[in-house]
């Protein structure tokens, strides 16, 4: 069937997560859409190898459309590199030292301390080429196409109940960054494809696909929540529109 969209979860520097659901995808064509939800970076391992592989590797090896959105990860390294932010590179569990040893070409362990020129290397971002820099500005906030909106946080609440759409935000990075339990209980409306939120952060008597495995993909009316904890102990899924077939790395 052609006209399909593969919406992908947040990887984390998790590739051989990404590998291997990559392969279990069936054969796609020009007529079909892989769009990444954001988050490429951080914690995992291969941070750099992800990149490398969404960035330029896919585009040129499948026939498919692919579209590779922001996440609050690559918003994050921005505000850094802009300005500084060290209330995003200090905490462990941002796994900001394990993206900078990958694109160092470090080994990546879960216990080591950066050193202090680690340290201002991570505090002002130098550690990016200027080419991912300027692929991270570029990536889109949101996409949309005949199944459903995709974005990495959510939808923005209005005045009155109202769920914006993503073209009607005027602060472009609350899609990156919002969280709120009301979205995902009250809205209603075209389906919304999302990551940034770990499932087994999500209520799983709410949901609609095995409430019995919270840690599953998580789907109430039109809402689908796609990350699985990849890069941090989980796995990563891949959810096929219109199907809603799924596809896990596990």
């Amino acid at each position: 069937m052609a006209g399909r969209t593969f919406a992908i979860g947040d990887i984390h520097g998790d590739l051989s997560a990404l590998r291997r659901v990559l392969r279990k995808l069936p054969k796609v064509s020009n007529e079909d859409t892989l769009v990444f939800l954001g988050d490429y970076v951080d914690r995992g391992p291969k941070s750099r190898e992800v990149v490398e592989l969404v960035r330029e590797v896919l585009p040129k090896k499948i026939p498919s459309k692919v579209v590779a959105l922001r996440g609050n990860h690559e918003d994050g390294w921005l505000r850094v590199r802009n300005g500084g932010w060290p209330e995003f590179v200090l905490p462990p569990g941002n796994g900001c030292l394990a993206t900078y040893r990958s694109f160092k070409g470090q080994a990546v362990t879960d216990i080591d301390m950066p050193t202090q020129e680690e340290l201002a290397e991570l505090m002002q971002a130098t550690f990016f080429s200027d080419d991912v820099i300027a692929w991270f500005e570029q990536l889109p906030y949101f996409y949309e196409d005949e199944h459903a909106i995709y974005v990495h946080a959510g939808l923005v609440e209005g005045a009155e109940d109202e769920w914006l759409h993503p073209s009607k935000v005027k602060e472009k990075a609350q899609l990156l960054w919002v969280r709120t339990m009301k979205f995902f209980k009250e809205y209603r409306g075209k389906r919304v494809v999302i990551g940034h939120t770990s499932t087994d952060h999500l209520p799983p008597e709410l949901s609609q696909y095995t409430p019995e495995d919270p840690l599953d993909m998580w789907m109430r009316d039109n809402v689908c929540a796609i990350d699985t904890g990849a890069g941090k102990g989980g796995f990563l899924t891949v959810v096929e529109l219109p199907s809603l077939t799924v596809y896990e790395s596990r």
